[in-house]
């Protein structure tokens, strides 16, 4: 090649060297400009889109914002996929309930828009509803009482302060009305309950190390794996489940829980504090309320989902006890609730502490109207409703002692507390000792028993469903 030909070849490269440099430099200019789109006369600048990112909240606001159903025929694939395009994401799919998953908005967006955003897609979609707070039933109560109490009686149980447990045994102490209670006395001529029997205590967990308590504390068997959760992964649940924290420890740090678990299960005649309805029994502490007495839907039905997952492995769960409530009717937790009765297990519930008529003004749980509900109005010493109570003619069940109760509280103490809180536990007590002698009783059967067998009383007339009082010795016979 001559010198004239290489000139001519290096000038060409140049000008394609500084064209190609021109042309990138004209379309880094155009990438940089804004969209326009028309709008009206003018022109409005259009951002560009970009995926937002996940929003960082503290502990308490990270809770999921919605409960969605999707209908069966959409996978959990599919659901996952179009949760994702609207920027969401699958917080936990609720196995007991088919296409039921709680979804986690991650545009910072209010629960009822986006609720109302998946509510819409009724072609795939069977609900969907904001995750709300759930709180304790105010209740009162007094201080600690962690002394023993002489007892004046010389029949069993030898618990020091069975004199204070009117409820169980009402002579017209403190100025009661005599056989203003629930028999048990009588009752436990026939049982005194059964190690067999499991009932679940869905409130701020339980102190499973209380002297009172400790024996009569369900632990998960050996032959049983432990809690297996997609989401969670393996759950360690030896004492059972704390689904406020997504924990394996149910310890309770309000008192709240222990107190509705003495009720029911304190161990009896062993000289030691009271005696609850079950002398012997399994309490599955189940906490989802925090130490303030708060929680959500959402662990409300966790729990609940690991209670059947439970009684499926083969724990002989046949009670929970809910001294709990909300006026927000949630269809997610309804059919979580139903699908427990459906595997045998019996849901009680406290009516409310508002002194309404629930029948008018609906009280969650406990206003459900399914084959395994029963909800409990609260009574005082002298067969009274505590003015506390809610009530119902069509939608509160039955009624127990609720007023001045004395059971176990934190740090190895005893306390008195009032409310349908107090009352529910006795119902859930009975219940185990109809189970305890009829260990295959099906829970329509059960429940039926014990609306059946209760005390009639003038002044749940018109009140109440079964217009009275439950009663031990009359459900074990």
């Amino acid at each position: 090649m001559n010198r004239k030909n290489i000139w001519f070849h290096l000038i060409i490269a140049l000008v394609l060297v500084s064209l190609a440099a021109v042309v990138g430099q004209i379309v880094s200019w155009n990438s940089q400009k804004p969209n326009y789109t028309k709008a009206g006369t003018g022109f409005n600048e259009v951002a560009p889109k970009v995926k937002p990112a996940t929003i960082s909240r503290s502990a308490t606001e990270s809770e999921p914002e919605v409960f969605v159903r999707f209908k069966q025929t959409v996978s959990l694939a599919d659901i996952k996929k179009l949760v994702s395009k609207n920027n969401d994401a699958v917080e936990d799919n609720i196995e007991a309930v088919k296409g039921l998953v709680s979804i986690d908005d991650l545009d910072n967006k209010s629960a009822e828009s986006v609720a109302e955003q998946y509510a819409k897609m009724s072609d795939l979609v069977e609900y969907a509803e904001a995750n709300v707070q759930i709180k304790l039933e105010p209740s009162e109560s007094r201080p600690d009482f962690s002394e023993n109490y002489d007892s004046d009686f010389d029949s069993v149980p030898n618990d020091p302060m069975f004199a204070e447990q009117w409820a169980l045994n009402n002579e017209g102490q403190s100025g009661g009305k005599s056989k203003a209670d629930i028999s048990a006395i009588e009752a436990w001529k026939k049982t005194k309950g059964s190690k067999k029997v499991v009932v679940a205590v869905l409130d701020t967990g339980v102190d499973y190390n209380h002297q009172d308590l400790a024996t009569n504390m369900w632990t998960r068997p050996e032959n049983i794996p432990a809690y297996q959760d997609a989401e969670l992964g393996t759950i360690n649940d030896l004492y059972g489940f704390d689904a406020e924290a997504n924990l394996q420890d149910p310890m309770d740090d309000n008192g709240h829980g222990t107190h509705c678990a003495g009720v029911i299960g304190a161990e009896g005649d062993n000289s030691e504090g009271i005696a609850g309805v079950n002398w012997e029994v399994q309490i599955m502490p189940l906490k989802f309320l925090s130490r303030g007495g708060f929680g959500s839907t959402k662990n409300a039905i966790e729990a609940i989902n690991y209670v059947i997952e439970r009684k499926r492995a083969g724990v002989n769960i046949r009670i929970v006890s809910n001294s709990w409530g909300s006026t927000a009717k949630s269809k997610a937790l309804g059919d979580v609730i139903r699908v427990a009765g459906e595997e045998g297990i019996l849901f009680i519930a406290a009516a409310g502490n508002d002194g309404s008529d629930n029948d008018s003004r609906p009280h969650y749980p406990s206003n459900y109207d399914l084959p395994n509900m029963v909800s409990v109005a609260a009574l005082d010493r002298n067969d009274n409703l505590a003015s506390f109570s809610n009530f119902g003619i069509k939608t509160v069940h039955v009624a127990a002692p609720g007023k001045d109760i004395m059971s176990t509280w934190l740090n190895a103490g005893y306390r008195e507390a009032s409310g349908t809180s107090m009352a529910t536990p006795y119902v859930s007590g009975v219940a185990a000792l109809i189970v305890a002698q009829n260990p295959d009783i099906s829970v329509e059967k059960l429940r039926e028993k014990l609306v059946n067998s209760v005390d009639k009383l003038d002044s749940l007339n018109g009140k109440i469903k079964s217009g009275g009082r439950i009663n031990a010795a009359k459900a074990v016979n």
